[in-house]
C-alpha cells in the first residue's frame, strides 16, 4: 500500500521566475532519481507563490530511499539552486521536509469506456 506525503513551501515573490526556470532545467534528473527511490505520482501544484508537493511512496524502506535521494548529485544540485528561491512554511521548528499526510483527495481514473477517447 502506498504511503502519502506532502509539503508546502512559499516562493519568494522576487525569485518566482528564477525558481520556475531553474526547476525546469534541473527537474528531469531529479524525477528519474525519485522513480528509482520508489516515489510515484509526484505532483507539484502552484497557486501564486505557494507550492504544494504531493507524492506516494511504494517502497519498503522510506528512510533508506530518502537517504538515496538526499545523496544524489542531481537532487543536491536542484536543492542548491532552488532553495534560495523559497521559504518553508513549516510551523514546527526544524520540522521534517517530507511530512506524512493523513488524507489526500485526487481525481481517480475514469472508468473504462468513459472520457477522453
Amino acid at each position: 500500500m502506498a504511503q502519502r506525503y506532502g509539503m508546502l513551501i512559499r516562493l519568494r515573490p522576487e525569485k518566482r521566475e528564477e525558481y520556475l526556470r531553474l526547476h525546469a532545467e534541473v527537474w528531469p534528473g531529479v524525477e528519474r532519481m525519485l522513480r528509482e527511490a520508489n516515489i510515484r505520482n509526484f505532483t507539484i501544484f502552484r497557486h501564486d507563490d505557494l507550492l504544494f508537493g504531493y507524492y506516494e511512496y511504494v517502497g519498503e524502506d522510506h528512510d533508506a530511499d530518502q537517504a538515496r535521494i538526499a545523496a544524489d548529485p542531481e537532487t543536491q544540485r536542484w536543492w542548491k539552486l532552488t532553495d534560495p528561491c523559497q521559504e518553508s512554511l513549516s510551523e514546527r521548528e526544524g520540522g521534517a521536509w517530507w511530512t506524512p499526510m493523513a488524507e489526500v483527495w485526487h481525481l481517480s481514473p475514469a472508468p473504462a469506456g468513459e472520457g477522453g477517447g
